[in-house]
């Protein structure tokens, strides 16, 4: 079931007045659908459409939100998405044109005067209805206007904007007594002897526009009795709910009375309550002013003890001072003694790799050394065995003998 906003009808979610407020304008319109070719103009829900298609040969209801009836598929009436100020229908196509509630829903209103004046045959009838903006106005003064309406008329206005299109215009004004009543400006009591005064314009309700193209279409007047007309059984209604409303009153009056009693019992022991913290607040007052006295104390002491502090804190940043000079000179020492053992140490590596190189270039010789003394003496061994042959031969010692030939003598 869908939301009722207040922008259209919903069967089954307004109340029985509202209901009966606008399906009263339907069986008014019903009396000129007799087997007439009829379009329901902003239908909405299409429960209208669905009223006149019970009398009409043919109903259509149009309206520019579909699933505003995408479930009213009753009565045989059908259903076209369409707008109200672009019709799709062809000129002169149907007897009767109803549009109830529409046109101060409309920015173009002038239009759907237009669209409805050209899908009207000569001999039909444009019924339209719109609520009267000074009633309605006042009606509505504590929650404000309608955002739903664009435009709303006075009687004159819409008198005069249907008679631009329509030459035979009346205005019916529809009012609530005890029953709806739809009669002309004109008429002072209905036809049907009920009664009831049609009043001034400037108090209706709402204004029904019964227009015609070649003659008037206006009938005689119309008394619509909606389900709440039993008045008995509305008081009995009312009575009873008066009566429940005044038992829950009675409810409420007897939680009161003993929600009363419950807090007079807990304002004396709440009064009691007080006056013991009162009591026990004054020594808290006394406890807290020895208190500040003795933080007043606490507050001197830690001053006195700050002063020693700082004095003390002078004294160790004056040391500390002179030890960082200090420092700095043994610092400076260091750095320069490691200088001087950095040159030194430089110094005896150079002084170790000469002695090396000499060392190598020593060894170096006196490997050459040895290398040509051995040779040398493999030179002697080699000569002093040649000599032994030489003496060994008997040449040699032939020549000895005579005393010729060199003289060789051993080592």
């Amino acid at each position: 079931m869908k939301e009722f906003t207040g922008e259209r009808v919903i069967p089954g979610c307004v109340d029985d007045e509202l209901w009966d407020e606008h399906i009263a304008r339907y069986a008014f319109a019903r009396r000129f659908a007799e087997g007439k070719r009829v379009l329901d103009v902003g239908c909405g829900t299409g429960y209208g459409t669905a009223e006149l298609a019970g009398a009409a040969k043919f109903a259509v209801g149009v309206d520019s939100a579909a699933d505003a009836f995408e479930s009213a598929r009753l009565g045989g009436a059908h259903f076209v998405q369409a707008s109200a100020v672009a019709l799709p229908f062809p000129a002169e196509s149907f007897d009767l044109v109803t549009a109830f509630e529409v046109i101060e829903h409309l920015e173009d209103w002038q239009t759907l005067l237009t669209e409805a004046r050209r899908v009207l045959r000569r001999e039909g009838a444009f019924l339209v209805s719109t609520p009267n903006r000074r009633y309605y106005t006042e009606s509505r003064a504590d929650i404000g206007p309608n955002p739903f309406h664009v435009h709303e008329f006075e009687y004159q206005e819409f008198r005069a904007a249907l008679e631009r299109h329509f030459p035979f215009t009346t205005i019916l004004l529809q009012n609530r007594a005890e029953a709806f009543v739809f009669a002309p400006v004109d008429c002072v009591r209905l036809e049907t002897g009920a009664g009831a005064k049609t009043g001034a314009p400037e108090d209706a309700q709402f204004f029904i526009g019964v227009c015609g193209i070649s003659g008037p279409a206006a009938r005689s007047g119309f008394v619509h009795l909606p389900t709440t007309a039993n008045l008995l059984g509305e008081r009995e209604r009312h009575i009873r709910k008066l009566q429940q409303e005044l038992a829950l009153t009675k409810q409420w009056l007897a939680a009161s009375i003993a929600e009363r009693d419950e807090l007079l019992a807990k304002h004396g022991e709440l009064k009691e309550h007080v006056e013991q913290q009162n009591l026990w607040a004054l020594g808290l007052e006394k406890e807290w002013k020895a208190g500040l006295a003795r933080i007043s104390q606490l507050q001197d002491e830690f001053r006195a003890e700050q002063a020693a502090a700082a004095k003390m804190a002078e004294g160790y940043e004056r040391a500390l001072a002179e030890g960082r000079e200090e420092n700095e000179k043994k610092t400076r020492w260091a750095l320069e003694t490691e200088a001087r053992l950095s040159e030194a140490l430089r110094l005896k590596c150079e002084e170790l790799a000469e002695a090396v190189r000499l060392l190598d270039r020593a060894e170096a010789t006196v490997t050459e050394r040895t290398v040509w003394a051995q040779r040398l003496e493999k030179q002697i061994e080699e000569m002093e065995r040649q000599l032994g042959m030489i003496r060994d031969s008997r040449w040699v010692r032939l020549g000895r003998t005579v005393g010729l030939g060199p003289r060789v003598e051993s080592r």
